[in-house]
């Protein structure tokens, strides 16, 4: 339990919950709904349970109640009103929130509770699109604030893993479909950033495609050696972090003339890295994607 962050400044709040830190001490001084503690100098810091009350707060909020109704509501009434309401709205909010307290409190138990339950009324993909990666693209400012540490990180991303692992294995019997093209997913050295490259994989194995997970860090090099056993080869790559900006161009085309020369090969990409790239210069057989889901509609 020592590891368990306790305490939590007003800029932790803002980040966590997207509420505004002046909106939140407004809320505080003129309807007493957190009560945070004071250091010698006067700075206000809060509890986790203040923290779990304000996400709370944020979800009734955002479903059309009242800050005045809410401030009316007893302590022990305003988690139930929350129940209530994410049974029957927008449950997706509500579940984002459940991932975010779980993985503060390092609560396994949580996690899987949050993930049944939505797996109750959702299939595994519509919860990786409407509730993971929005959760990832919020964990990933979190942690360029310093609002959580890696471990926090970690600590999500690994079950999120386990759960697309999960998925995957139940297809891994399946036979592909009669087809030549082969599916190569790996990330480029020095990246780590799989949960992408994890759930494409899970699509092209739900849709019958022969594919074949390299995983983390491969060079390209070692890429080579799938040429002399596949005719028709799609590789796919996410750029989270490598290669740096000003290198990208540089690996493109040496990747273009080291494993793109035969007719029937192609690279498809993905990544943060490549928001801003110049498209005008990419290789032909080349294709980048703003997004995953656009990436498996073309598949």
């Amino acid at each position: 339990m020592n590891n368990i962050k306790v305490s939590f400044s007003i800029k932790d709040l803002e980040n966590l919950t997207g509420i505004k830190a002046h909106t939140i001490r407004i809320w505080e001084k003129r309807y007493n709904l957190l009560s945070p503690n004071r250091s010698e100098t006067n700075i206000r810091n809060y509890s986790l349970n203040s923290f779990q009350k304000l996400l709370n707060i944020s979800y009734l909020n955002n479903n059309g109640i009242k800050i005045s109704k809410i401030a009316n509501l007893r302590e022990e009434e305003i988690p139930v009103k929350v129940r209530e309401i994410a049974s029957r709205a927008k449950v997706e909010d509500h579940a984002i929130n459940a991932f975010k307290m779980a993985m503060i409190n390092f609560d396994q138990v949580l996690f899987y509770n949050t993930y049944n339950n939505l797996i109750e009324n959702k299939t595994f993909s519509e919860i990786f699109y409407t509730v993971f990666l929005p959760l990832l693209e919020e964990i990933g400012l979190l942690w360029q604030t310093n609002t959580i540490t890696p471990a926090h990180e970690h600590f999500l991303t690994v079950h999120m893993k386990q759960k697309i692992l999960l998925n995957i294995e139940r297809l891994q019997s399946l036979e592909p479909k009669p087809i030549t093209k082969t599916f190569i997913l790996y990330l480029p050295e020095n990246e780590i950033h799989d949960i992408g490259l994890l759930f494409i994989n899970y699509q092209l194995r739900s849709k019958g495609y022969h594919s074949i997970f390299l995983g983390e860090s491969v060079p390209m090099d070692g890429l080579t050696d799938l040429l002399d056993f596949f005719d028709e080869i799609t590789f796919v790559s996410y750029f989270t972090v490598y290669p740096e900006v000003n290198q990208i161009s540089e690996y493109l085309e040496n990747f273009n003339e080291i494993l793109l020369s035969r007719e029937n090969s192609r690279l498809l990409l993905l990544g943060r890295k490549l928001i801003d790239f110049d498209t005008s210069s990419l290789p032909e057989k080349v294709t980048i994607y703003s997004s995953i889901e656009n990436l498996v509609k073309e598949l």
